[in-house]
């Protein structure tokens, strides 16, 4: 009989690249990469239940994503297999994140349910071990399974723990999907940028190597840029296609979204140095401890 225990909710939040530096690529064809990852507050919300069953079950099918194929699933049976877990999962998610946007909705997604059946299975595995598996699964899912901002090299996965200034960001996307294997494939992508010797990284004085290539590309990205730049220090985050503009104020950021032209897609979210998840692990940690 499978016995389905009580839902719990946990944050998968989006990612800012605020910057992107590719300095070398390997013989394996991945690329080096040097970035800097902030977390914002806000992004997508998965309810996880454990079952008896076995079995991994998204309640909530996401339009145009076979389950295979889905980083959630994906993520879900690479710990029950590593594990040898016999219990399973029932997943539901609210997604709110665009998909193509550079934000890391689906690596943030793999490493939510990471983190949250290493929980409710009770498994006990160390961060290390759950940012392994999640590499497996894509480059940016250590950020998220480890939950601080940080100063990130090799193919992203080397982090080191920084703490940038928390601004308040406008979060614009043009109406384009942009493949992030097809740009990296590209052979016009800078590969040589000068390696930075150490962690203390002046963010003006960097750039997002993707955005160039994007821009001549993607009409409607050089389209939006060019308005929001006007307005605020605004670049693409990670291979696009989401632009951010920085500014010291919510009022601010709203202010400057109410002006966006008509059906840009956007939201106004804060900077964070430490993910929304690592709080909510937090707490329901506490509630599942027998007082």
């Amino acid at each position: 009989m499978n016995v389905t225990q009580p839902f719990y909710t946990f944050p998968a939040p989006a990612k800012l690249n605020l910057f992107l530096h590719i300095v070398g690529q390997r013989a394996d064809g991945y690329h080096e990469l040097e970035t800097l990852f902030q977390f914002l507050d806000y992004g997508d919300s998965i309810d996880i239940a454990c079952n008896t069953s076995g079995d991994i079950n998204l309640l909530t099918p996401i339009a145009g994503v076979e389950n295979k194929d889905n980083l959630m699933i994906k993520a879900a049976i690479l710990l029950q297999q590593y594990a040898n877990c016999r219990l399973g999962a029932d997943l539901k998610i609210a997604k709110i994140l665009p998909m193509g946007g550079g934000l890391g909705g689906g690596s943030s997604n793999a490493a939510t349910v990471l983190l949250a059946l290493n929980l409710l299975w009770k498994l006990n595995l160390p961060i290390s071990t759950l940012a392994q598996l999640g590499l497996t699964l894509g480059a940016d899912v250590p950020i998220f399974i480890h939950g601080y901002a940080a100063f990130a090299r090799g193919i992203g996965e080397n982090l080191s723990a920084v703490q940038p200034q928390e601004y308040w960001y406008l979060v614009a996307k043009p109406n384009v999907h942009i493949s992030t294997a097809a740009v990296f494939n590209d052979p016009e992508l800078p590969r040589n940028t000068k390696k930075i010797t150490n962690n203390s990284v002046d963010i003006d004085s960097c750039h997002n190597d993707c955005e160039t290539l994007v821009i001549k590309r993607y009409p409607e990205v050089a389209k939006l840029l060019t308005w929001l730049i006007e307005y605020a220090p605004s670049r693409m985050t990670g291979t696009g296609a989401c632009i951010f503009s920085r500014f010291n104020s919510k009022k601010e950021a709203l202010h400057i979204q109410s002006k966006l032209p008509r059906g840009v897609e956007s939201f106004v979210a804060q900077g964070i140095n430490q993910s929304i998840l690592q709080v909510q692990l937090a707490k329901i940690t506490e509630e599942l401890i027998p007082k």
